[in-house]
């Protein structure tokens, strides 16, 4: 297989934690360009790659294949768009932009250049995520009624970031209500009905820190409640996941291992054994309790290592044609989208908000 080459757009945290590692630990992948202001800090980490000052240096290069967007949310239209009209297939950090007409234009740019836009939901992949879908699919717990996903953490101090500053796409639902979102979409598909509230909480925060969404689902799951909850000042932590069912429940306390690692400076190799090993590995496995007439049996979930080297692989297969879509495809791309800017309205307007659509989006 002709060796798929990558231009990586930003060396921040999204592109100085997860995309170079996961990029060049694929086989397939090579890791050629990066663009930075700082090309001594690239060049310490990645040596033998390519270090320009802009994205259209990179964007013009006829060797690229694939560019992945890892900037500031309110860039990547602008970015995307652009790698998109040199030819180049797509990769850009979740979300994929700031609003759903931007969205849409993407995918339309992309259709039109026969190319790939997709957008990097590497929570799929997580060890419990993967381990929650295992039992659900089992049909253990039942009916499902309630789904509560938590990713709440403790930091008191406002970083100084554009995350956190007042700037289109900042802010914590954009950020890890990105994840949720498409999590809760992967197992259930899009709801009915949002009600989204957000709050400043920490002390000079400037943009939402805290969330808590209501998703309901009676036509396609009548009864059933997702809730997606984040924080950033939560100092004693609970469960990450909490799911009923009529037959059984789910708990999982502890995040993933896979992000600490790769801050950690961990740059695991698919195909590497000794690597695959251990990665992902997941050191406190849910607990599964389920139900029946005269007994009650709990026990541990299933043991899943978590994988996000596959989101790349998958991808990397679907480019050389050995593969019938991209995991995210450009249905989830919008879905998602929309369900993040819906969750804005209905912050404004205090109330349950409907989603657009009951079946597939139309592009």
């Amino acid at each position: 297989m002709k060796p798929i080459r990558v231009a990586l757009i930003g060396y921040g945290m999204a592109g100085r934690v997860f995309h170079a590692p996961l990029i060049s630990g694929v086989p397939g992948l090579v890791l050629r360009t990066i663009v930075s202001s700082k090309p001594q800090d690239v060049l310490a980490d990645w040596p033998q790659a390519r270090v320009v000052a802009t994205p259209a240096e990179a964007f013009a290069e006829p060797e690229i294949d694939l560019v992945v967007v890892a900037t500031g949310n309110e860039s990547h239209h602008s970015l995307a768009r652009q790698a998109l009209l040199a030819g180049k297939h797509v990769v850009v950090d979740k979300p994929c932009a700031v609003s759903v007409a931007q969205t849409r234009d993407l995918l339309h740019v992309a259709q039109a250049q026969g190319k790939v836009l997709t957008v990097f939901q590497n929570r799929r992949w997580d060890a419990d995520f993967l381990a929650l879908r295992q039992v659900i699919d089992s049909g253990q717990l039942g009916r499902i009624v309630h789904f509560e996903s938590h990713f709440d953490r403790y930091r008191p101090l406002v970083p100084h970031r554009w995350r956190e500053q007042d700037l289109p796409g900042s802010g914590l639902w954009f950020d890890l209500g990105a994840h949720l979102v498409d999590q809760a979409v992967q197992l259930f598909g899009v709801p009915d009905d949002l009600l989204v509230d957000v709050a400043n909480q920490r002390q000079d925060a400037v943009v939402n820190d805290y969330f808590h969404a209501q998703l309901r689902y009676p036509t396609r799951h009548p009864g059933l409640r997702v809730l997606l909850h984040a924080s950033a000042l939560v100092p004693a932590v609970g469960p990450r996941f909490v799911v009923h069912g009529t037959q059984g429940s789910f708990v999982k306390y502890g995040l993933d291992v896979q992000e600490d690692a790769l801050k950690a400076g961990a740059r695991p190799q698919l195909g590497n054994s000794e690597d695959m090993s251990i990665w992902g590995k997941d050191p406190q496995v849910g607990t599964l309790t389920i139900h029946r007439e005269a007994w009650t049996q709990t026990s541990a979930a299933p043991d899943v290592q978590g994988n996000y080297l596959a989101y790349y692989a998958q991808l990397r297969d679907h480019l050389a044609s050995q593969a019938s879509a991209p995991a995210v495809t450009p249905e989830h791309v919008l879905q998602d989208m929309q369900l993040l800017e819906l969750g804005l309205r209905s912050v404004e307007e205090g109330r349950f908000v409907a989603f657009p659509l009951p079946g597939p989006v139309p592009l």
